[in-house]
C-alpha cells in the first residue's frame, strides 16, 4: 500500500476520511495521493491539512494512479467518467457512489477492475462500516488494497451479491441519519419536560453510546435486552405501547424501504437528472 498512488476524484468528506485514514494508519504517504474537484479552496485546504497533492483536473488526477477512488455525487458521476476514460488495465477503480452499479462504472470507464462499496459517515473517524463487492475481473491482490483502504474507516464486509450493496445503501449508509434524528427527537422530548438543552444532549449522547456498547458486549437478541428493562406495568411499558401504537417500527421499515428503492433508481438515472445546482460535488 505505502508505494500505490491513489487519486481520489471528488475530494468531499467521505474522501477526506479515507485519506486521513490512510495516512493515520501508515497505509500511504502524502505524496501518493492525490485528490481532485471543482473548488480550488478545498484542494488548498487538503493539501495544508494533509500533506497530499490537489488538482482541478480529474484526468490528470488519475493519469499515474494504481487506485482510483470514485468519490462523487450519483447526478455528476457520468460527466466525470468522461473526462477519466482510457485508465491502465492494471488500475483498481474503487467507487463508493451510491446506487452506481459495477455494470454502469464498467461501461463508463470501458474498464474491468472495479470495487463498489457503500461506506457511511462514522468513517470519519474509523467508526464506520462499509459492504463493498468486486468485478470477477480485480485481482486478489486488488482485492486485498480495496480491503485495507476501506478497513481505514472501520470495519468492512466483503459481499459476493452486488444487490446487497444497494440494501447496505438503505440500511448502514443511510443509517447514521435515522440514529441522528432519533437523537434529536429524544433531547427536544428532554427539554419540553423541563431539561436544559445541554443536559438533555449529554443525557442521550451517553445512553445511546451506552446502550449500542451493551448491546455489543452482551451478545443478545435486541428483544431480549428490551424485555431486561421493561418491567410490567412500568415506565418502559408505558412508553412502548405508545411507540408501537404510533407506528414506530413500521416507520423504521418504511423508511429504509424508501431509501432502498431511491437507491435503485440512481443506478438508473441519467447522467444530471434530478442535480440540485446548490449541492457540493463530492460526497
Amino acid at each position: 500500500m505505502l508505494n500505490k498512488k491513489v487519486a481520489f476524484v471528488g475530494s468531499g468528506v467521505m474522501a477526506e476520511a479515507m485519506i486521513a485514514g490512510l495516512l493515520r494508519q501508515k497505509l500511504a504517504k502524502p505524496g501518493n495521493l492525490v485528490a481532485s474537484g471543482l473548488r480550488a479552496e478545498r484542494g488548498a485546504e487538503l493539501h495544508e491539512k494533509y500533506g497530499i497533492q490537489t488538482s482541478m483536473d480529474n484526468a490528470a488526477a488519475v493519469h499515474e494512479a494504481d487506485v482510483v477512488v470514485l468519490s462523487v455525487k450519483p447526478q455528476r458521476l457520468g460527466d466525470v467518467m468522461k473526462g477519466i476514460k482510457s485508465l491502465r488495465a492494471d488500475v483498481l477503480v474503487l467507487s463508493i457512489v451510491a446506487g452506481a452499479s459495477i455494470k454502469k462504472i464498467g461501461a463508463g470507464l470501458k474498464h474491468k477492475a472495479i470495487i463498489r462499496s457503500m461506506p457511511n459517515t462514522p468513517g470519519q473517524i474509523g467508526e464506520g462500516i462499509t459492504v463493498w463487492t468486486a468485478s470477477p475481473e480485480t485481482s486478489p491482490e486488488q482485492r486485498e488494497t480495496a480491503k485495507k483502504i476501506l478497513g481505514a474507516l472501520g470495519e468492512e464486509v466483503f459481499v459476493e451479491d452486488e444487490s446487497y450493496l444497494d440494501m447496505a445503501t438503505a440500511l448502514s449508509g443511510t443509517g447514521p441519519a435515522y440514529v441522528f434524528l432519533f437523537a434529536e427527537a429524544l433531547i427536544d422530548a428532554g427539554v419540553h419536560m423541563g431539561f436544559p438543552r445541554r443536559i438533555a444532549e449529554l443525557l442521550v449522547l451517553q445512553t445511546i453510546k451506552g446502550s449500542a456498547s451493551f448491546y455489543e458486549q452482551a451478545e443478545k437478541h435486541p428483544a431480549a435486552l428490551r424485555n431486561q428493562v421493561t418491567s410490567p406495568g412500568g415506565t418502559s411499558a408505558e412508553a412502548l405501547y405508545y411507540l408501537e401504537k404510533a407506528g414506530f417500527r413500521t416507520a423504521i421499515s418504511r423508511a429504509v424501504w424508501a431509501a432502498y428503492q431511491r437507491s435503485l433508481e440512481l443506478g438508473k438515472e441519467q447522467p444530471g437528472h434530478l442535480h440540485d445546482s446548490n449541492d457540493e460535488e463530492e460526497k
